[in-house]
């Protein structure tokens, strides 16, 4: 299920009731404790916080015409996803999060390589969510992308 929407609000009034709810609380807690250096914007049919180019002006590795992605959250079809990009980047805080989350008592850890599963009528441990934005600054999350190979800007077309 992908949301067509210009703006985070307009995604939030497009969601059915009983995903709304959860998105909101889940959107708010990023806003709340995600770096401040980080801006809210839309990308690939989801809410995505990104580090603007002003602060890393190679951006996304795949595609440096974009900033790069550092948390995003997506209603989809059968559950509510939430991507922290740094749980696929920095095993040290994937160990951490399946560490605290399975103390959480709120039920199987549904995982990705970088995205939590939230299934429907699941209680979201929205406090661990929290935690989880205070833990990778956005100078490490930087720091673990310059390590990352660049790609090409050419397009296939110029390839060829």
């Amino acid at each position: 299920m992908q949301i067509q929407a210009k703006t985070p609000e307009d995604y939030l009034a497009a969601l059915p009731d009983n995903q709304r709810e959860p998105v909101t609380r889940l959107r708010e807690i990023l806003r709340a404790n995600l770096p401040p250096e980080l801006e809210e914007t839309m990308a690939y049919g989801m809410i995505t916080y990104v580090v603007p180019h002003a602060i890393y002006p190679p951006g996304y590795h795949v595609d440096p015409r974009q900033a790069l992605p550092f948390v995003s959250l997506a209603a989809q079809k059968n559950h509510i996803a939430l991507y922290h990009m740094a749980l696929y980047a920095l095993p040290e805080q994937l160990d951490w999060l399946t560490a605290a989350y399975e103390k959480t008592g709120t039920g199987k850890l549904d995982m990705g390589k970088s995205c939590i599963r939230f299934k429907p009528r699941q209680q979201i441990p929205y406090d661990l969510i929290a935690e989880l934005c205070h833990r990778v600054s956005v100078a490490d999350y930087i720091n673990v992308a310059r390590a990352v190979p660049r790609a090409s800007t050419r397009s296939a077309a110029d390839r060829t």
